[in-house]
C-alpha cells in the first residue's frame, strides 16, 4: 500500500502559519505613532553668544593690528600726524600746571604790611603784634624792627655808605601779616580792621600783580581748552580720512559679508579697532616727543633761572597725565573711525 502523497502547494504560496507571522509585524508597525519630520530648533545660550562675541573682538583686534604692522611706513606717518596734533595741547597743559604751582606759591607770598607809627617803642610794637595775631583772619605774623628794616633797605639798594651818616632811622617798625584768605575782598576788609588799631600808621595791600597773574592763568586755561578742542578735531579728521580709505579698499569684501547677512556692527568692528590702534600709537609718539622736548629745553631753562638766582625745572607728565593722554588719544581714534565707517556704510549696498 502506497503512502498518501503530500498535497503540493502552488509556487509562491506560503504556509498559513508563516503568513500569519508575516502579517503580525505589519499590524504592530501600523499601531506605532509616526514621528514628525523636519528640522529641530536649538536655542543658543547667552554664555555661548558672549564667548563668541569675545572671540570675535579678540580676532578683530589682532587682525587690525597685523594690518597696521604689514604697512609700517604709511601707518607710522599717520600716527606721527596724530602725535603732532596732541603735543601742543599737552605742552600747554604742562605749562598751565606749572603756572598753577606758581599761583600756589603766590598765595603763600600774598601778605599785608602793617607800618607802625615812629613813636611806638619796642614794647608797644610787641603788644600790637599780639593784637594783630589775635584776629581770626590772620594766619601768621612776623615783626620787623626799624633796625632790621634799615639793614634790609641798605642791602637791597647797596647804599651802605650813604645811609650810614644818618643821625636817626627814618624807617618805622612793621609787621608782615599772612592772611587766612588771599581773596582781594577779604584782604581789604582785614586791612581796614588792622588800620583801626592804636599805634598803626598804615596798612599796605598790593595785590595788583597777583590779580594780573591770575587773569593771565585764566586766559591760558581757555586758550589751552580751545586748542585742545581744535587739535582734537584734527585727530578725528586724520583718523577718519585714513579709515575712509581703508573702507574703500575693502568695499568688495564688505559687500560680500553684508550679502550673507552681516550686520553693520560686525562690519564696523575691525575698523574701530584700527582707529583705536592709530590713536594709541599717536599718544605714545606724543609722549616720546614731549620727553625729547623736555630733555632738549631743560638745560637752557635751568641756566636762565640760575641767572636770576632761582631754580626752575620744566614740568613733566606723571603717570596720571600719561594715562589721560593715552586714553584721550585712543578715544579720539576710536571716535574718528566710528564716524567714518558709519557714514560710509550707509552708501554701501550689496549687489
Amino acid at each position: 500500500m502506497k503512502p498518501s502523497a503530500t498535497p503540493k502547494r502552488p509556487k509562491g504560496a506560503a504556509p498559513k502559519a508563516s503568513r500569519a507571522k508575516a502579517r503580525a509585524p505589519v499590524r504592530q508597525e501600523a499601531t506605532k505613532p509616526r514621528s514628525r519630520g523636519g528640522a529641530n530648533s536649538h536655542q543658543t545660550r547667552f554664555s555661548s553668544r558672549l564667548r563668541a562675541w569675545g572671540r570675535h573682538h579678540r580676532a578683530m583686534s589682532w587682525d587690525s593690528f597685523y594690518r597696521l604692522v604689514r604697512h609700517p611706513v604709511g601707518n607710522l606717518l599717520t600716527m606721527l600726524a596724530i602725535a603732532i596734533a596732541l603735543v601742543l595741547p599737552a605742552a600747554l597743559w604742562l605749562t598751565l600746571d606749572s603756572a598753577r604751582l606758581l599761583d600756589a606759591e603766590l598765595d603763600e607770598s600774598a601778605t599785608l604790611t602793617v607800618y607802625l607809627q615812629t613813636a611806638v617803642d619796642t614794647a608797644q610794637a610787641e603788644r600790637i603784634e599780639q593784637a594783630v595775631s589775635a584776629e581770626e583772619a590772620v594766619l601768621d605774623t612776623r615783626m620787623i624792627s626799624a633796625e632790621q628794616g634799615m639793614a634790609e633797605f641798605q642791602q637791597s639798594l647797596g647804599l651802605d655808605d650813604a645811609l650810614a651818616g644818618l643821625d636817626d632811622n627814618p624807617l618805622p617798625a612793621s609787621i608782615v601779616v599772612r592772611p587766612q584768605s588771599v581773596e582781594p575782598a577779604a584782604m581789604q576788609q582785614l586791612a581796614g580792621t588792622l588800620e583801626a588799631l592804636a599805634g598803626v600808621d598804615e596798612v599796605r595791600v598790593d595785590l595788583a600783580w597777583v590779580e594780573r597773574l591770575r587773569h593771565l592763568a585764566a586766559l591760558g586755561r581757555r586758550v589751552a581748552l580751545a586748542l585742545g578742542v581744535l587739535f582734537g578735531l584734527g585727530v578725528l579728521l586724520v583718523v577718519g580720512n585714513t579709515i575712509r580709505l581703508a573702507v574703500e579698499s575693502r568695499r568688495r569684501e564688505i559687500e560680500v559679508v553684508m550679502l550673507i547677512g552681516a550686520t553693520h556692527a560686525f562690519v564696523r568692528r575691525p575698523f574701530l579697532y584700527s582707529g583705536a590702534w592709530y590713536g594709541l600709537g599717536g599718544g605714545l609718539l606724543a609722549l616720546g616727543l614731549l620727553g625729547l622736548g623736555n630733555h632738549w629745553l631743560s638745560l637752557p631753562v635751568a641756566a636762565l633761572a640760575a641767572s636770576y638766582g632761582a631754580s626752575f625745572s620744566l614740568p613733566q607728565l606723571d603717570m596720571t597725565g600719561a594715562t589721560i593722554l593715552l586714553s584721550c588719544s585712543t578715544l579720539l581714534g576710536w571716535l574718528g573711525a566710528w564716524l567714518a565707517v558709519t557714514r560710509h556704510l550707509t552708501s554701501i549696498r550689496p549687489r
